[in-house]
This record gives structure tokens, C-alpha cells and sequence, in this order.
């Protein structure tokens, strides 16, 4: 990546903060941000949790975890503790401590475990444990080897027998821990079989476990899993922390198909569906990546200067 002046971040920043521009842009300059890092891309973030959209504050929170970057750590906290935010932003806070994974924050992911959101309490937890095995692991214990590029809120198992995966990743009785252990083995093996064991997934209770679901196959980009998907973004009844999720994972997988059901749903009644349908979108036009919105970001920066 090229060297990047602060008055570009700034620029960029601005675009993040400007609720006056299309929310696809405010992402791309969020993605832009995430990928240049530092104190100045933290606290630009940081700003823009004051928005009123839940959907890109959440996103605000994710992308702080996986910058991996222990400054971010007390934004992520006062998300946390703030019972103003929306409880999907408050939850990917949560998440974000894990994935960066320090001991300090311990104290206060204890304390919120119990939270009255369910989405919230169940992530402190997964947080927390993530937290634990970052610190006890050794070289002898071993996970597989991640494909992806992202921060999991769990290591994957080391098993390669779907059938046990599969019974793990279903029993509502196995810790959700190592049920998301079972699921990210899954999503590592990439094949078709494990993206249909992953869509079975989704008719599991809990709409935290469902939502990381549907991330996860966004992640594999796997036609096969379009009908699970399909199925639980048009349920009205199903959470909008799963829906929108679901929206996503179609924009990532981007076929044809894809493309009809979310133009179906852009104008969803539920915000967090609308907006995340209108995202998806996005990515369906732009499929490949953060390399694309970094560019684009700093090109716009560029002719708006000379």
C-alpha cells in the first residue's frame, strides 16, 4: 500500500463521518481506514460511532477487532458499556475485545456476561474464552490453518470428520464456544458438504449462533448455501441480527440470484435489513475487495484536490 498523508486520512475520515453521503461510500472509506491502521484511522472510527445506523456501527466495532490494534481497546470498551447503543453494536464490541484478545479486558467483559441482551451476554462470554485460549495455548495445541484473512471469535477444531462437526455444530447442549470451534473447522474445509452442514446451521435457535453462520458462508461464497440463506433473509420473523447477515453473506456470493432477492429486500421496513440488503449490493458490483475501496477512496480524495 502506498504511504498515505494524514490530510487523506482525514479526508477519508470525513467521508466516514458525513451521514450525507451514500452509505456505501462511508463503508468503502470505513474498509480504507481499517486497512490503513494507526491512531488517527482509530480515532476517525471512533467518531463515527454516533451515527444513527446500527448497521455501520457495528461495523465501526468490527473492523476496530480486526485491526488488531490494542489502542482501540477503550473505544471498544465504552461501546460496550454504552446501554444507548443498539444491542447488535454493543455485541460486535464485545466481539472485537476478544479478537484483539488482551488480558485487561477481562474485568469488564466478566462484568457484562450477564447483560439483559442476550446477543450481548452470550458474546461476552465467547470473548472471554477466546481471551482464556489465547493465553493458555502452547505449541502443542494445534488448530487448523485458516484460509481466511479475518479474526475469529474461536480457533477452529482440528478435526476433519464432518460427521462429528456436524454433530457438534447442532447439539444445543455443547457450548457455543465449541459449537463456533466446530463451525470454523467447517468453513475451513471448504467443501460443499461442509457449506450444507453450515446451512442446516441456520434453523438452530439463537440468533447470535445463526448470524455467525451466515457469516461464515458469506466467507465461503458457496452457491449451495444460497437457498438457507434465501430462506431466512425473507422470514420476517427471524431476527434482523440474522437477516442482515444473511443479506451480506448473498452480496458476497453475488450470482444472479443473489442479485434479484436482494433488490427484493433493499427496501426491507427493518432498517438493519434495508441497509445491509443495500451494502450487499454494493458488493455484488464490487466483488473483489478492500484493494478496490482503498483505491477508490484516495482516487476520490485526489480529484477533489487538484
Amino acid at each position: 500500500m502506498n504511504s498515505v498523508t494524514e490530510e487523506q486520512i482525514d479526508y477519508i475520515g470525513d467521508v466516514l463521518n458525513n451521514p450525507k453521503r451514500p452509505l456505501k461510500e462511508r463503508f468503502r472509506a470505513l474498509f480504507c481506514l481499517r486497512n490503513l491502521g494507526g491512531v488517527a484511522s482509530i480515532k476517525h472510527i471512533q467518531r463515527a460511532f454516533s451515527d444513527t445506523s446500527a448497521l455501520l456501527k457495528h461495523e465501526l466495532a468490527y473492523c476496530l477487532g480486526q485491526m488488531q490494534d490494542e489502542r482501540a481497546n477503550l473505544v471498544l470498551k465504552e461501546v460496550l458499556q454504552d446501554l444507548n447503543q443498539e444491542a447488535i453494536v454493543r455485541h460486535e464490541a464485545a466481539e472485537a475485545l476478544g479478537a484483539i484478545g488482551s488480558r485487561q479486558s477481562v474485568e469488564l467483559l466478566e462484568k457484562y456476561k450477564s447483560d439483559k441482551a442476550v446477543e450481548v451476554a452470550q458474546t461476552c462470554e465467547l470473548a472471554l474464552e477466546r481471551i482464556n485460549w489465547l493465553h493458555r495455548k502452547n505449541d502443542k495445541e494445534k488448530s487448523s490453518e485458516n484460509p481466511f484473512m479475518s479474526i475469529d471469535p474461536a480457533p477452529p477444531t482440528i478435526t476433519e470428520n464432518i460427521a462429528d462437526l456436524k454433530a457438534t455444530l447442532l447439539n444445543n447442549e455443547v457450548s457455543l464456544f465449541q459449537r463456533y470451534r466446530a463451525m470454523f473447522c467447517l468453513r475451513n474445509l471448504k467443501s460443499d458438504e461442509a457449506a450444507m452442514v453450515l446451512g442446516l446451521a441456520l434453523k438452530c435457535d439463537g440468533a447470535l449462533f445463526k448470524h455467525e453462520v451466515a457469516f461464515v458462508l458469506g466467507q465461503l461464497q458457496n452457491e449451495l448455501s444460497v437457498p438457507a440463506l434465501k430462506e431466512k433473509l425473507e422470514d420476517r420473523f427471524e431476527s434482523g441480527m440474522v437477516r442482515h447477515e444473511c443479506a451480506e453473506a448473498l452480496g458476497a456470493i453475488a450470482n444472479d440470484e443473489c442479485i434479484d432477492i436482494l433488490k427484493k429486500y433493499v427496501n426491507d421496513e427493518n432498517r438493519l435489513v434495508k441497509e445491509s440488503c443495500e451494502i450487499a449490493l454494493d458488493m455484488c458490483e464490487y466483488e473483489n475487495s478492500f484493494d478496490f475501496q482503498y483505491a477508490n477512496t484516495i482516487d476520490t480524495f485526489h480529484s477533489n484536490h487538484i
